[in-house]
């Protein structure tokens, strides 16, 4: 998978502070020499907006890192300008959605625990409407046809020449949960079912029997970065979402996510409960 403008961008983030530090300068001590303030300085390192090459170019001299080290930080530096194909639509987006698409983009894996609704990307455009008339009571219909819109063309991931590895742990509750009618469900189990046979997309259930489980608090997806330092946790809340990078945060969700990949039913025990209830419906 190609290397996206995100996923440069905070590569180049953890790379500068990591040669600042085993220079043993201070923020502020580092800017001085380069003539950036402190904050910045800061911004590049937490991989917040845009970063001047030229800046980028003097830090490296300054940490004394590699001309070969340099030059690739520049580079990342230029190809962080780059944005993606949700930049040019009509319509705004809401920020943390933004963000997910930016994310999702150069993801190579996405790990998925639904307890709600089935994920946005192995979703049937029928369904996805019925969970957006429900959760966005305040939004017009063509608010809603937008966003819609929009979560269609997230799945355009999965038909990529190299697409992410998708696994999804979904609890029972999602597919007998009656969204949309028996037949917008049925179509959307049986979407579901052809989804998983894919060699990138796995799907397992959560069954009521598993009881208690490691994630009860709610729906999450860590989106998998190109090394395990660029991983990111989106968590489900009303009213958008919360991300999370952070070391201690990220090692709590992939803990999280092996207990619930262990107490959920095998890939074909999955698939024939998913079967059953499409059948009963």
């Amino acid at each position: 998978m190609p290397v996206g403008p995100t996923t440069r961008r905070r590569q180049l983030g953890a790379d500068l502070r990591r040669l600042r530090e085993q220079k043993g300068l201070t923020l502020e001590d580092a800017g001085a020499r380069v003539g950036i303030s402190k904050a910045t300085l800061s911004r590049y390192e937490t991989k917040e907006g845009a970063v001047k090459w030229p800046a980028v170019d003097a830090l490296c001299r300054e940490y004394g890192a590699s001309d070969q080290e340099r030059t690739s930080l520049v580079e990342l530096a230029k190809g962080a300008r780059i944005q993606g194909w949700w930049h040019s639509l009509a319509d705004p987006i809401p920020e943390s959605m933004n963000l997910m698409l930016t994310l999702e983009d150069e993801v190579v894996s996405e790990g998925h625990y639904a307890c709600m609704y089935v994920p946005g990307l192995l979703q049937t455009r029928t369904y996805a409407e019925a969970v957006h008339q429900a959760s966005e009571m305040r939004c017009t219909q063509q608010e809603i046809d937008h966003m819609v819109d929009i979560r269609m063309k997230r799945q355009d991931l999965l038909t990529r020449d190299d697409p992410p590895h998708v696994w999804s742990v979904i609890d029972e509750a999602v597919i007998r949960r009656m969204v949309g009618g028996r037949d917008v469900m049925r179509n959307q189990l049986r979407h579901l079912i052809e989804q998983s046979a894919a060699p990138h997309i796995t799907v397992q259930i959560l069954p009521f029997a598993a009881g208690a489980h490691a994630a009860a608090v709610g729906s999450f997806v860590i989106l998998g970065g190109v090394t395990p330092e660029l991983d990111v946790v989106y968590v489900d809340i009303i009213g958008g979402g919360l991300f999370m990078e952070k070391p201690q945060e990220l090692a709590r969700y992939r803990l999280a996510f092996e207990y619930l990949r262990a107490q959920a039913l095998d890939i074909e025990s999955s698939a024939v409960l998913l079967n059953r209830v499409c059948e009963e419906l």
